[in-house]
């Protein structure tokens, strides 16, 4: 089974028993809090996917890191994996554990590519746009592309506006490429 599915299925099962036991805005905050230390420490990231360490050594790492500072069915739930060797797949379970939790609360992840971070008016502009065009509630993710040069692009589900100066000149030279082919060329002697 691919890991997609595997992240997906598990997250669906904790999204529906944090429902249940009413704690769903905690479990959701424990994901993040596990996505986020992941992305700075590579190193839970590799002991996670570790064949070589072993899974009681892996759970005793995981308590001394998240033990207090999540909720019990989260650590729980940590625990379930672990011992059924699922561990490895923890980080894409709490990415998807969000992504699940945007939908059930019917808000929309859309992300903006710029050569620059974002000020505070231009990020409530693009806000502003996403809600205009979805009519739903927005989490905004911000990227930055250096070689964009100029402009943004705007992925909203699976649409996309690309007002990038990169992708201006591609048409460009696209439709510069179209006319010089139609035309045939003169040899003057």
């Amino acid at each position: 089974m691919s890991e997609y599915r595997i992240a997906s299925r598990y997250a669906k099962s904790l999204l529906d028993l944090a429902v249940e036991k009413k704690v769903l805005e905690e479990v959701n905050k424990d994901m993040q809090l596990l996505t986020g230390i992941a992305e700075e420490s590579r190193d839970l990231v590799l002991m996670l996917k570790s064949p070589i360490i072993s899974h009681d050594k892996k759970l005793s790492v995981l308590d001394k890191v998240f033990k207090g500072k999540v909720n019990d069915m989260t650590m729980s739930f940590f625990t379930i994996l672990t011992k059924k060797h699922r561990e490895a797949y923890l980080i894409p379970v709490a990415e998807e554990f969000h992504h699940q939790y945007n939908v059930f609360k019917g808000i929309e992840e859309a992300t903006i590519t710029t050569t620059f971070p974002l000020n505070d008016a231009l990020r409530k502009e693009f806000i502003n746009l996403v809600e205009r065009i979805s009519s739903k509630k927005v989490e905004l993710t911000e990227k930055i592309d250096e070689s964009l040069i100029g402009g943004f692009i705007l992925k909203i589900g699976d649409r996309q506006i690309d007002d990038s100066i990169n992708s201006k000149l591609k048409a460009l030279r696209l439709e510069f490429t179209k006319t010089t082919t139609k035309r045939p060329i003169k040899v003057i002697r």
